[in-house]
């Protein structure tokens, strides 16, 4: 029996290498990794060290539960293992789709032996929540800071029980932007004051500056904040020792001569051995913004961030690099994303469009996710405005998903599938049409002027059918079905993935109906399987 336990072992840990190695992994397994560390949407990170333990957050907008958090030892291997919010308040505005709106970038940073994470939501203000516990359970959302357009803060507890937020703004709602305030904070978080002073007008050579970091060290305040624009900026670091200036800039991380587009608004954590290191995005299209770690030296009190190879004294980011010396080696570990439904709980790796309702579906002991078919669609029949579409986020440049399905519908018009959402969206649409069993593929955009197309429906004989899309370089979609999971038909048109509203493109699935029934359809997702093409 022992043996066999044994055998068991470690044929499940061949399996685990083995689909680690199917999606991104950036541990070489040589002592460096490979940039970037996440390939997947995680943008506007913030991370923070206590003691041993590395973690992060990141803006979620409309996907819900949001602000996820996840969890490293060397900052390199990271899993998810919760989110700080489970529903998304004002409750009757994020009952629906928002897309775009919602959670943008946040902070983590940990004071007192709490956690704290202060998000934005720029429609009203800045909200804070706290935890003992980086897996939770978190506080309520309380609003510290109510105004329309304020976004990105970032809390510095200072020396004496003083506390200061930086923070910027979003000229969609303040009709401002591009610049930076700091004000002042009660003792223990809660009220964020009014007695704001602008430190920085990001027109003068910034074009655009936002997404700032507040940290203190050797006597100065820094504020590290992106400028130039999403996918074209850089990283710039404020310093001086008054906390409300006059700060001196400095630019220390540019593309450069990289193919790293954009490296800017991120972390600077340092290691429990000394070393400093510095986590950003890079803004990629249809994957989102994808997550690089960088080296980070200080010199003249002036952090240079990545490799300063021409000598100018700005940094670039680098592709390899020897990992974090954190004092030990640990096993390789990936964001979550594959799933075989046999656990009574949902994997952390799916977010609805909007806030849960509890008759979406359910986990279930019995070996699948149960999905109930409903009509969550009011005033068009676009599957983009669909609160109950459960997704993930791409999680590599190259890969397919295949489910597993059994529909049960009891009503005609009633729908499931596998679709790839975006501002352009297409999708597998199984559908109950007057009794009969259809398949084809339905392609659209937000845009509700415009009609979605679909392909010609093909008859399908079974209520159990595996679904198949492959993505390749540039979110380049082709769609596939089964009838037994082995000969596989393509089906439709190339489809290319487009960016969601300020998110990457997302995977997942959908069961709606055109019509209110007293008892819905449903579909019962048996696997959901992430692999190397």
């Amino acid at each position: 029996m022992k043996n066999t336990k044994v055998l068991f072992l470690l044929w499940s840990v061949f399996v685990m290498q083995k689909n680690f190695a199917q999606v991104w992994v950036p541990d070489n397994g040589d002592g460096t990794y490979t940039n970037p560390i996440i390939h997947a949407d995680y943008s506007d990170p913030d991370v923070v060290r206590v003691g041993d333990d590395f973690y992060m957050t990141a803006s979620s907008f409309n996907c819900i539960p949001g602000l996820p958090v996840l969890h490293s030892k060397d900052l390199v291997n990271w899993k998810i293992i919760g989110y700080a919010l489970s529903k998304q308040p004002p409750f009757e505005t994020y009952n629906k789709v928002q897309h775009g709106n919602g959670v943008w970038a946040p902070s983590i940073t940990f004071h007192n032996n709490e956690f704290y994470i202060y998000y934005p939501d720029p429609d009203f203000g800045i909200y804070m929540i706290k935890a003992q516990k980086a897996e939770g359970p978190w506080s309520e959302p309380l609003l510290v800071k109510a105004g329309i357009g304020l976004i990105d803060p970032s809390p510095l507890w200072d020396d004496g029980g003083k506390n200061y937020v930086v923070h910027a703004f979003a000229g969609s709602r303040a009709q401002i932007k591009s610049l930076l305030v700091v004000c002042s904070m009660n003792a223990d978080g809660t009220v964020i004051n009014n007695d704001e002073v602008m430190v920085i007008d990001g027109h003068e050579s910034e074009g655009t500056i936002e997404g700032p970091k507040f940290y203190k060290r050797n006597n100065y305040y820094y504020i590290f904040a992106p400028a130039g624009g999403v996918a074209t900026g850089w990283q710039t670091v404020l310093r001086s020792k008054n906390v409300f200036g006059p700060y001196e800039k400095k630019k220390v991380l540019e593309q450069g001569k990289t193919a790293v587009n954009g490296p800017h608004q991120g972390a600077w954590v340092q290691t429990q051995t000394g070393e400093n290191w510095f986590i950003h995005f890079q803004d990629k299209g249809a994957y989102g913004r994808i997550l690089h770690l960088e080296p980070m030296k200080w010199e003249k009190d002036w952090p240079i961030i990545g490799q300063d190879l021409d000598g100018n004294g700005i940094g670039e980011p680098v592709s390899t690099f020897k990992k974090p010396n954190v004092g030990k080696e640990y096993s390789i570990e990936v964001p979550a994303t594959s799933g075989e439904f046999n656990e009574p709980k949902l994997g952390l790796q799916w977010q609805w469009q909007a806030n849960s309702q509890i008759n979406w579906g359910f986990p279930t002991s019995l070996g699948y996710l149960n999905l109930f078919c409903l009509p969550t669609i009011k005033n068009n029949q676009k599957i983009f405005d669909a609160p109950n579409s459960l997704l993930q986020k791409f999680p590599a440049e190259e890969f397919s998903a295949t489910a597993k399905l059994t529909f049960n519908s009891r009503l005609n018009g009633e729908s499931t599938g596998l679709v790839i959402m975006g501002l352009d969206y297409s999708y597998l649409c199984f559908k109950n049409d007057n009794g009969k069993l259809y398949l084809s593929q339905k392609t659209g955009t937000f845009d509700k002027t415009i009609s979605e197309n679909e392909s010609k429906p093909i008859l399908i004989s079974n209520n159990t059918i595996y679904l198949r899309v492959k993505i390749k370089k540039g979110g380049v979609c082709n769609f596939f079905y089964s009838l037994d999971d082995k000969e596989y038909k393509s089906i439709g048109s190339v489809f290319v993935a487009k960016e969601g509203k300020w998110i990457g493109a997302k995977l997942g699935l959908f069961a709606l109906s055109e019509k209110i029934t007293n008892d819905s359809g449903n579909v019962a997702v048996d696997w959901f399987r992430v692999n190397k093409n």
